[in-house]
């Protein structure tokens, strides 16, 4: 595994390694990440090869910002639109409809893609030279997810973007914003999410 400094050269690395098919490991604001081209079956099942994942589970993307949502979701709800204006960048994780393209394999078979904007620059940085990338954790599947890249052992990974030590947290928090339901808990709370009264305030228009 080839290691790079979170530079311009070294981001502009990782994005060619995600274009040529290769999973790549980087840093979020949670934990480290890996990388795919989300629009490349061949390389979303690189990603369940290197995790020892089966597809049974959906994979979450990351984008730079809302501008990447154009090729991954049919439609953005005026509810989801509040959530992300509230919470973006950040590690809330939104369900979206998926747009026609997406690879069932991504989605597990379901009509919702699972996406956020991250708070970690390097994350969003890497999203911009690349597109949109696949985000989980790097680490063998139901195994600790790394919090440096010397916690990185896994095979299938080519090149790391080095971005040092993160903190022990929480995974991002994976809300349906048409429901308000949480499906996954994680650093944002629901209480957090409460005090925004996004819902009701739908509710009121």
């Amino acid at each position: 595994m080839k290691v790079v400094s979170p530079t311009t050269k070294g981001i502009a690395q990782a994005a060619d390694a995600i274009c040529a098919g290769q999973v790549v490991a980087y840093p979020t604001e949670t934990v480290y990440g890996l990388a795919v081209n989300p629009f490349s079956e061949q390389a979303v099942q690189r990603l369940f090869a290197t995790k020892t994942r089966d597809g049974g589970n959906p994979v979450l993307v990351i984008v730079s910002g809302p501008e990447q949502l154009d090729k991954l979701v049919a439609t953005v709800s005026d509810i989801a639109r509040a959530y992300m204006e509230r919470f973006w960048p950040g590690p809330l994780s939104l369900l979206f409809p998926k747009a026609v393209g997406v690879p069932e394999s991504l989605t597990a078979g379901h009509s919702t893609l699972c996406i956020r904007c991250p708070a970690c620059d390097i994350a969003r940085a890497l999203c911009q030279a690349a597109g949109p990338v696949t985000s989980s954790s790097a680490n063998v599947s139901g195994g600790e997810p790394a919090r440096c890249v010397d916690e990185i052992v896994l095979p299938g990974v080519a090149l790391a973007i080095d971005g040092g030590p993160l903190k022990a947290s929480l995974p991002s928090t994976i809300l349906d914003p048409e429901t308000g339901k949480i499906l996954r808990p994680g650093v944002i709370t629901a209480a957090e999410l409460a005090a925004a009264e996004i819902g009701k305030r739908k509710e009121r228009l």
